[in-house]
């Protein structure tokens, strides 16, 4: 069986992982392996995962936190890339959350894992839950934390603050948070943050800022200048969610998923 990447097309053996398992897969092939679904490889699309992990600077051996990664859809192709040479930490839902979701997303997740340790390495999962279960590493072990469109959720919450900090005592003097979120148009104000699932960048920078965290750039990546950001059921209007269901269900399709930021940030040095 093939799966396209771009104009190329990766062979099944690429990505067999075993005993003699190569050690040296590129982002590329990781994200379009035959690990992957097809409904997962679809969203490389509006995703763009190699570059947004290449911009926030991945290697092979990072020591690297994914928060909160729900179903694992970047995990597949960060732990794999780091499985040899480096360390990952996933800062999941916590078993003692209120949320049943939550809970069975959790253990989705760590049985996904445990399923193929020869695929994902060995993958440390701690549970992150503001303020009790803060501890997502060891404090000042990680080179790179990255969060993928979850600090609206945080805002809901009303505990954004406290997971920044969180990802700040983790990450090593030089370290790089890296954030990625549905993004507000600039004069939105917190009840469109609180309840329409964009953010907008200078409320994140705000936000990285308190916790100590220097700006050290941003992309256009994820960016979608189709998205005007105003729907009747917030981000969750467009594609995949489609919360209106089939009442102009084209049009939200051909604007696609979301307009995103894409941030890079720092803990300093000294």
């Amino acid at each position: 069986m093939l799966k396209r990447l771009g104009l190329v097309l990766l062979p099944m053996s690429l990505l067999i992982f075993g005993a003699n398992a190569r050690a040296d897969f590129t982002l590329e092939e990781l994200s379009a392996g035959d690990h992957r679904s097809d409904a997962n490889i679809a969203r490389n699309e509006f995703r763009n995962p190699v570059e947004t992990l290449e911009f926030f600077g991945l290697r092979p051996d990072s020591t690297v936190i994914e928060i909160h990664p729900a179903g694992g859809w970047y995990t597949e192709i960060i732990a794999p890339y780091v499985r040899d040479q480096g360390r990952f930490y996933a800062a999941h839902f916590s078993p003692n959350s209120t949320s049943a979701n939550q809970r069975r997303n959790l253990n989705a997740f760590e049985g996904k894992m445990a399923s193929n340790r020869e695929l994902y390495g060995h993958v440390t999962t701690r549970h992150l839950l503001p303020p009790h279960e803060i501890a997502i590493a060891p404090a000042e072990s990680a080179d790179l934390a990255m969060t993928f469109r979850n600090v609206h959720n945080w805002i809901m919450a009303g505990l954004e603050h406290e997971f920044f900090a969180a990802f700040y005592a983790a990450l090593k003097p030089g370290g790089v948070l890296g954030v990625v979120e549905h993004r507000a148009l600039p004069d939105a104000g917190m009840e469109v943050m609180e309840t329409s699932g964009y953010v907008t960048e200078a409320y994140v920078k705000e936000v990285a800022a308190a916790a100590g965290f220097e700006f050290a750039g941003s992309s256009e990546i994820n960016a979608n200048p189709k998205d005007p950001t105003v729907h009747p059921r917030g981000v969750w209007t467009l594609p995949p969610s489609y919360r209106l269901g089939d009442t102009d269900r084209e049009k939200y399709a051909a604007i696609g998923e979301s307009d995103r930021m894409t941030l890079k940030f720092v803990k300093p040095a000294n």
